[in-house]
């Protein structure tokens, strides 16, 4: 079943990376080796989308070597899969805003200046790669990684326009919890328009999904971040 994997990059991050030792990782293995095989056998991967934006160093706790760091990341992406792992950027837009300070009650009238920031651009473009890609007829099966619930209408449409023709799987990328309470993602009404779902990544798969401290390439290597 040829396969399409489109990652929400934001989401992946703050929702099962951040504040972990598992930032190096290997997409493809943790992806397409593990967890969407063991949920769909036949599953064929050809293709894993990134959907990312750059660091804003300025804003960053470590400053540029944030920038870096990334900047490797993308690069160990890219050059122990190529052809399979595609980069796809969005931005981030630092905007100055105010807001009321945090009491109870709530004063609206007390307000502080803060920087809020977006990224721009990645729910619409997961959601147009994945529509086009479902309605090219080249893949079987699409399957988005995230818990967004500004995707819903991308799944409800696709299940409107191509039916039965291409499967759809959602893996939430979140830490398995014993409370189903505490377990039900942002995203769950994705789960409706689904054929499958995984609703967590485990920490042992996190582990066994590490790309190698160095990379070799034609020129100069690839190094795991110092910090990460």
């Amino acid at each position: 079943m040829k396969t399409a994997i489109y990652i929400d990059g934001f989401n992946l991050y703050y929702g099962r990376l951040k504040n972990t030792p598992h930032k190096w990782l290997d997409l493809h293995s943790l992806f397409a080796d593990k967890i969407i095989h063991v949920q769909e056998p036949s599953s064929q991967v050809e293709k894993i989308s990134f959907f990312t934006a750059d660091v804003l160093g300025k804003f960053a706790s470590r400053g540029t070597l944030a920038n870096e760091a990334q900047d490797s990341y993308h690069r160990a992406l890219r050059n122990v899969h190529p052809g399979m792992v595609e980069v796809i950027k969005g931005y981030h837009s630092p905007q100055k805003m105010h807001y009321p300070v945090y009491k109870t009650p709530p004063d609206k009238s007390d307000k502080v200046a803060i920087w809020r920031l977006e990224e721009k651009q990645t729910d619409v473009n997961i959601a147009l790669h994945a529509y086009r890609d479902a309605l090219s007829g080249d893949y079987e099966q699409i399957v988005l990684v995230t818990n967004d619930a500004d995707l819903v209408p991308l799944l409800k449409m696709l299940r409107e326009d191509v039916g039965g023709k291409v499967k759809v799987g959602v893996v939430f990328p979140i830490k398995k919890v014993e409370c189903l309470e505490e377990s039900r993602p942002q995203g769950s009404a994705l789960i409706k328009y689904a054929d499958w779902t995984r609703r967590h990544i485990l920490d042992e798969e996190l582990e066994a999904s590490q790309f190698p401290e160095m990379i070799p390439t034609k020129k100069k290597p690839i190094r795991k971040p110092s910090y990460w």
